[in-house]
């Protein structure tokens, strides 16, 4: 018997929401931040529009602490692909005095970048911005729904949200509204990495483990960088170790980990009994952190 390939059920529900995103909206956006849940929608804007181009740029907001991995692999990966890119920098929002700086033992620029990311959609008229957030990442998160509407301040208000029927999704909104897409809504962290694994989707090397230097705070492994605070008796170390979700250096946390292949890295997920978002340093801030960043316009 021939071998019949079998079709990826969440891979067609994605691709459907992606060229309904095409469909429905004047000015669409994908949201990149060089982590392995945009980079996998990438993948399946490629799938669902070829053999033609992606026909909607990439934005990324830049918080000028990202690691230098991550943007060395978006400038290739736009390269390869031929995409455009749109970057936005949280620098400027605080040059412009719309955002302060934080200081001190947790300083980040993670939440300053929300000013930045509602900037670039009025500047852009972006309306709708596709992004890699999954149910199974933050509760949250399992409040949401695949086309998820802001209001005109860019805010999201979780007690009103339209019912997504079956495959039935509405894009209408109102003047000055806009539209947060989440393609992979249903997905698990495990789909992704089997799905990286069976396309062989290149990613950061991040990901995998490497030496480092880093330190210990709160039982938290945090990168040792002139970009994150440390204090004089938080002793450098350097150990073996990866990233399981990556965003700004100042608020992600590496583990532990001799991962250094995706089949390993698999087999890892597979056996873990801790959310990727307890790598988040940013979450700890408070039980609400996600959904009150996501109030005020955060993606």
């Amino acid at each position: 018997m021939s071998n019949i390939l079998i079709p990826n059920p969440k891979e067609a529900e994605s691709i459907h929401i992606i060229r309904e995103v095409a469909a429905q909206f004047e000015r669409p956006v994908l949201l990149f931040s060089g982590g392995k849940d945009s980079i996998t929608l990438v993948r399946l804007a490629q799938k669902a529009f070829y053999p033609a181009r992606i026909p909607f740029p990439l934005l990324h907001v830049d918080t000028g602490h990202n690691f230098p991995e991550t943007i060395a692999f978006r400038d290739q990966l736009v390269e390869e692909l031929g995409l455009e890119l749109i970057v936005r920098k949280v620098q400027d929002s605080i040059d412009q005095g719309k955002v302060r700086e934080e200081k001190g033992r947790y300083s980040s620029r993670n939440t300053l970048q929300t000013t930045t990311l509602l900037d670039a959609i009025e500047e852009f008229k972006f309306d709708a911005c596709i992004g890699g957030a999954r149910r199974d990442e933050e509760k949250a998160r399992a409040k949401e729904r695949i086309f998820s509407v802001r209001d005109d301040f860019g805010q999201w208000d979780e007690k009103n949200q339209r019912p997504e029927l079956f495959d039935m999704l509405n894009g209408r909104i109102h003047q000055g509204q806009n539209v947060r897409v989440f393609p992979i809504s249903n997905w698990t962290e495990l789909d992704v990495w089997e799905y990286i694994k069976t396309e062989n989707i290149k990613i950061p090397s991040i990901y995998f483990a490497h030496k480092r230097e880093i330190f210990i705070r709160d039982g938290m492994i945090w990168t040792a960088n002139e970009h994150v605070y440390r204090e004089p008796h938080e002793e450098v170390l350097e150990e073996m170790v990866r990233f399981r979700t990556v965003g700004d250096m100042t608020c992600t946390a590496a583990v532990l980990s001799t991962a250094d292949t995706l089949e390993t890295v698999v087999e890892e997920i597979k056996s873990s009994t801790i959310s990727e978002r307890g790598a988040r340093i940013d979450d700890k801030r408070s039980e609400a952190a996600m959904e009150n960043r996501k109030k005020v316009g955060y993606f």
